[in-house]
């Protein structure tokens, strides 16, 4: 049997099913794995996607054609039968499970192994193909538990509203802000949001996920109030006029590549927290096992690593070259966008 899925100059496509997977050119029939910049873009025909997803999708598209599935339901398009499974990236995050003729391949989009309370928890899918990421696809990549990063930003904002310092951490917009928030302790003091951030917290909100009260920089009439708040802002904020209001302040990053030497000090932040929506060296591993599948898939993040590794380690392993990026890069210049779209403000 021929491959299922092949790479065109969209994006992923499934032959049998004539639908793409995340496609990066305008397409007639478009399955969305979740809303982030790289993977859900403007110009296709139709959408499919999660029903958890759905709203994040439309706030970040527009006016779309979208059809919603809820998490396990099947549909069978050309005698293809699809079914989206939990990732554990973001909000409405989705593997996609396609059957045909008796051959299951499952594209992961991008995932994480660890429940973080605001998106339902990863779901491991059997297949015959698995497609992963590999963003952090290296051994050096190993994450801390998130309830001890947590416990590192708590104490952090802590110490610095003692002080009556504001704390301000950068992390991504979608998804990351949110987790982040579900983390914190709102007993601290006031938890002040960018505009870039405010309007996904309400689309969370929106789908059942519990996150603490939260403040717009123009909600706040008392300016002492700030010395003691945490403020969430985009990385895209660093260094803007935005900033100014907040006199004396420390900040810190959150992301993945903290992990890496050097990362800190290039984003000119007081703190690094390595807290990330991937899936570390480990849980990658462990995915790829769980799936049982003899045939593995890299489509981005540190392809030529992950693939020798799995050959060393008996898999039929290849890639696939795609336009999928890091959070960092798309989130970025995806925030600018919203940031706009706010006024840059609240």
């Amino acid at each position: 049997m021929s491959d299922l899925v092949v790479v065109r100059k969209e994006g992923l496509y499934c032959v049998p099913g004539d639908f793409y997977i995340d496609p990066w050119r305008p397409v007639d029939r478009a399955v969305i794995t979740h809303a982030h910049a790289d993977h859900a873009r403007t110009g296709h025909g139709h959408y499919l996607a999660t029903a958890d997803g759905a709203g994040i999708l439309r706030a970040r598209l527009g006016e779309i054609r979208l059809d919603a599935l809820r998490y396990g339901e099947s549909v069978t398009h050309n005698g293809v039968a699809l079914s989206l499974h939990p990732a554990g990236h973001v909000l409405g995050s989705a593997q996609l499970r396609m059957e045909y003729r008796g051959e299951v391949w499952v594209a992961s989009g991008d995932y994480k192994l660890e429940q973080d309370g605001t998106c339902a928890p990863f779901e491991s899918v059997r297949c015959d193909t698995f497609i992963t990421e590999s963003t952090f696809g290296m051994p050096i990549y190993r994450w801390q538990p998130q309830a001890e990063i947590f416990g590192d930003i708590n104490a952090w904002w802590r110490r610095n509203a003692g002080e009556g310092r504001t704390s301000v951490l950068f992390c991504y917009a979608f998804g990351k802000a949110q987790r982040i928030l579900h983390g914190l302790d709102p007993t601290i003091g006031s938890i002040v949001c960018h505009g870039a951030v405010t309007p996904l917290n309400a689309l969370y909100r929106e789908a059942g996920v519990a996150l603490p009260p939260t403040l717009a920089v123009s909600d706040v009439e008392d300016k002492s109030v700030l010395r003691q708040a945490l403020v969430l802002a985009p990385p895209s904020a660093a260094g803007s006029p935005w900033m100014r209001r907040f006199g004396d302040y420390s900040d810190a990053f959150a992301s993945g590549w903290m992990r890496l030497r050097g990362s800190r000090r290039r984003r000119g932040v007081d703190r690094g927290f390595i807290l990330s929506d991937h899936a570390d060296w480990p849980g990658l591993l462990s995915a790829i096992a769980a799936t049982s599948a003899s045939r593995i898939i890299v489509t981005h993040g540190q392809i030529p690593i992950m693939v020798r590794w799995l050959r060393q380690n008996g898999l039929d392993a290849g890639s696939f070259d795609t336009e999928y990026g890091g959070e960092e890069e798309v989130e970025t210049d995806k925030e600018h966008e919203e940031e706009k779209g706010a006024g840059g403000h609240a």
